[in-house]
């Protein structure tokens, strides 16, 4: 197996560091070149310390899930002679306090929306068996101990 990373840069600047007044914006930079503003969430840290146009740990977090989840549905998908036309997601993080009382992504809830086309296409129960082995090779997720969900949006077609 391969290595990841990813590079983060953070500089003070003439900012008030003792003082708590500075910003935790930061840059990210990954292996393949590219870059993306990072932040604390504005939910934990309050403007103007954090940036809310930036990508705070949390979503990035969400991110990472939802799309392992999609990148093996489609593999999956495609060993399975499925076209897929569309797959869209809006997957949602919440918080909340473990044994110890220390905040947690406790629950990660994917929406994914699939289409399909050709004459081939799943029904709803071998979607929900599409999903359901996603979700049990993708890497990020056999990472954590968050919950996981998955809740597939319907488009009405069976």
């Amino acid at each position: 197996m391969g290595s990841y990373t990813a590079d983060l840069e953070w500089l003070r600047g003439g900012q008030d560091f003792a003082g708590n007044r500075y910003s935790r914006r930061h840059k990210i930079r990954f292996d393949g070149g590219v870059e993306i503003a990072g932040s604390s969430s504005p939910h934990v840290v309050p403007v103007p310390q954090s940036d809310p146009s930036a990508v705070d740990p949390e979503e990035a977090f969400v991110a990472a899930i939802a799309s392992c989840h999609m990148l093996w549905f489609l593999a999956i998908a495609a060993g399975r002679k499925y076209v897929v036309d569309r797959y869209v997601d809006h997957a949602v993080g919440v918080m909340g306090r473990n044994a110890a009382g220390k905040e947690y992504v406790s629950r990660v809830t994917l929406h994914p929306a699939v289409a399909f086309s050709g004459d081939r296409r799943p029904t709803a129960a071998e979607l929900d068996a599409l999903h359901h082995r996603a979700h049990e090779e993708c890497f990020i997720a056999n990472s954590v101990l968050t919950e996981i969900r998955c809740e597939p949006v319907r488009s009405g077609e069976d």
